[in-house]
C-alpha cells in the first residue's frame, strides 16, 4: 500500500494508517494545503471539483469539499465527470483552482487529487512544491463561522464541453454524420460512459456501450492496453462495428480497436489526430520522448518542427506553448489541443478521429497501414542503492556521444533507426528502458544492447 506526494497531486491506495496510505486524514491534509496556497497567491476563492467513477469518489470528494468549505472557499461540484471537462470548466466559471479525484488508470484501490490552476492546467512544478511544503508544515488557516465557503451542483459542464468541440472550425460535422459510424465503445465503469454517448450522438453515430455501469469496480484492468481490451476487440468483429474506443476511467486517454479487431495502437492514437489537423492547420508538435518517432515523421510531411518534451503532462504543455505547437500529447493515447485547451481530452481526439476517417473514406485499418510502421518495447533495470544513475546516463552520453543524444529527462539515444529512451522511473526503483525501431525484433535489439552497456557500468 502507498501514498505518493507529488508535485503534481496526491495519490495513494485507500485504508491503511494515516501518511502511509490515502486515509481520510490524507485527504483532508492534502487539500487544506492546496487551499492554503489558493488564499496564499490571492487566486479566487472557488473551486471547481469533479470526479470518476471510482468506488471511493464520493467519500474522497466529500471530504475535500468539506475541508474547502472550511476554508472559507467556495466549491462547485460538477459530480460525476471527466478529467478534461473540469479542466475546461475552471477558466469557465472564473475559478481559482480545479481538483480532480482520479486515480486515472490505476486499479479499483487506488484515488488520487489533481490540482489544477486558474487556467484549468495542472499546476507547476514550482506550486506543487509549495504545496507540499504548506502541507509538511501544517500552516493551514481555517475560516471563521460567519466566512465559510458555500457549495453548488452543476451536472451541464460535459454538455458544455462537447459543445465547445462541436464549435471547432477544422470540423465537418455533417461530414461526420453522414458517415453513420457504428462503434462500440469499453467505458471500463466510469464516466466514460456519461461523456461519450451524448459525444457520439451528436455525430450521429450508433453504439454498442460495454462496462458501462459507473460502479468503479472495473470490468478489466482499466489502462486502455492491448491486453486489456479483448473483450472490445471481440465485439466488433461480432457486430461489425467501424471502429472500437477505449478510454481510462477519466477520459483523457484514448485508444482505438480496429475494424479488424487489431489494435490500432495507443502510440498512433496522437499521430493519427495530428495528421488529420495539420493537413488543416499547418504547424508545429510536441511529444514526450518516450512517444513514437511517427508524430516527428507526419509533422515533418506537413512542414512543421516537432520537438520533444520531458515525460508529463505539465512539461509536454510547456513545451507546447514555447514552440506554438497546434497540437500535441503523450504516446500514451493522450491527445492536448490548444485551441480547445491545454490538457489530455480523449472526447476531443474522437470527434477528430471520426472526421478524418470520414474524410479519408477508408477503414480505421486501412488508415492505419498509411502511417510510419514503428513497434515500442518497454523493458526496465532494477535499481540497488550502490547504483549511481546520473553515472551511468554520463558514461552513455559519451559513448553515444556520435548520435543525436537528449538529456532533458534521463537520456534518449536517436539511431537511425530508432531509438532508446532510459529514465529513473519516479516510483519505482528502476531505470526504464524504452526502445522504439521498424520491428518489436529491432527495438528489443537496440534496448538489449543498451541494457549490456549498463550492467557494464555497474560496478
Amino acid at each position: 500500500m502507498a501514498i505518493k506526494k507529488t508535485i503534481s497531486g496526491i495519490r495513494g491506495t485507500i485504508g491503511g494508517k494515516y501518511r502511509d496510505n490515502l486515509t481520510p486524514l490524507d485527504v483532508v491534509e492534502c487539500t487544506a494545503g492546496f487551499g492554503q496556497w489558493i488564499i496564499e497567491n490571492n487566486h479566487p476563492k472557488k473551486v471547481v471539483v469533479g470526479r470518476d467513477g471510482r468506488i471511493t469518489g464520493p467519500m474522497v470528494s466529500s471530504l475535500a469539499i468539506n475541508t474547502l468549505i472550511g476554508m472559507g472557499i467556495d466549491v462547485i461540484d460538477l459530480g460525476l465527470s471527466t478529467t478534461p471537462t473540469v479542466e475546461i470548466a475552471v477558466p469557465m466559471e472564473n475559478a481559482g483552482a480545479g481538483i480532480i479525484f482520479t486515480a486515472s488508470h490505476n486499479p479499483k484501490n487506488w484515488n488520487a487529487l489533481k490540482f489544477l490552476n486558474p487556467k484549468g492546467e495542472f499546476i507547476s512544478a514550482e506550486d506543487g512544491k509549495r504545496i507540499l511544503e504548506i502541507i509538511d508544515e501544517g500552516s493551514f488557516d481555517f475560516a471563521p463561522v460567519d466566512d465559510l465557503g458555500k457549495t453548488s451542483t452543476d451536472n451541464s459542464y460535459i454538455n458544455k464541453h462537447i459543445q465547445e468541440i462541436l464549435k471547432l472550425d477544422f470540423l465537418d460535422l455533417e461530414l461526420i454524420k453522414s458517415k453513420n459510424f457504428k462503434v462500440v465503445v469499453d467505458c471500463i465503469n466510469s464516466t466514460g460512459a456519461i461523456s461519450i454517448p451524448p459525444l457520439l450522438d451528436e455525430l450521429n453515430c450508433s453504439y454498442t456501450l460495454l462496462n458501462k455501469e459507473i460502479t468503479g469496480d472495473f470490468a478489466h484492468n482499466p489502462e486502455p492496453l492491448p491486453a486489456h481490451l479483448i473483450q472490445l476487440s471481440d465485439t466488433i468483429k461480432k457486430e461489425g462495428a467501424d471502429l472500437g474506443i477505449s478510454v481510462d476511467p477519466d477520459v483523457d486517454r484514448l485508444a482505438f480497436v480496429c475494424d479488424d479487431g487489431n489494435m490500432f495502437g495507443e502510440e498512433y492514437t496522437l499521430v493519427a489526430v495530428a495528421d488529420f489537423l495539420l493537413a488543416k492547420k499547418p504547424g508545429n508538435t510536441v511529444s514526450n520522448l518516450s512517444s513514437t518517432r511517427a508524430l516527428r515523421d507526419i509533422t515533418k510531411k506537413h512542414k512543421g518542427e516537432y520537438n520533444a518534451a520531458a515525460v508529463g503532462e505539465v512539461n509536454v504543455v510547456n513545451k507546447m506553448k514555447a514552440t506554438n505547437a497546434v497540437i500535441g500529447g503523450e504516446g500514451n493515447g493522450g491527445v492536448i489541443l490548444p485551441e480547445l485547451h491545454y490538457g489530455r481530452d480523449a472526447l476531443v481526439g474522437i470527434a477528430m478521429m471520426l472526421n478524418h476517417l470520414a474524410e479519408q473514406n477508408m477503414s480505421i485499418s486501412e488508415l492505419k497501414k498509411t502511417y510510419p510502421a514503428y513497434e515500442i518495447r518497454k523493458h526496465k533495470i532494477e535499481l540497488t542503492p550502490q547504483i549511481n544513475v546520473k553515472n551511468i546516463l554520463d558514461s552513455l552520453s559519451q559513448k553515444y556521444s556520435g548520435e543525436d543524444i537528449n538529456t532533458i529527462d534521463g537520456l534518449k539515444i536517436n539511431f537511425d533507426h530508432g531509438w532508446v529512451h532510459l529514465r529513473e522511473s519516479n516510483t519505482e526503483p528502476i531505470l526504464r528502458v524504452y526502445s522504439e525501431s521498424t520491428s518489436g525484433d529491432e527495438a528489443d535489439k537496440l534496448a538489449e544492447m543498451i541494457k549490456t552497456d549498463v550492467q557494464n557500468l555497474i560496478p
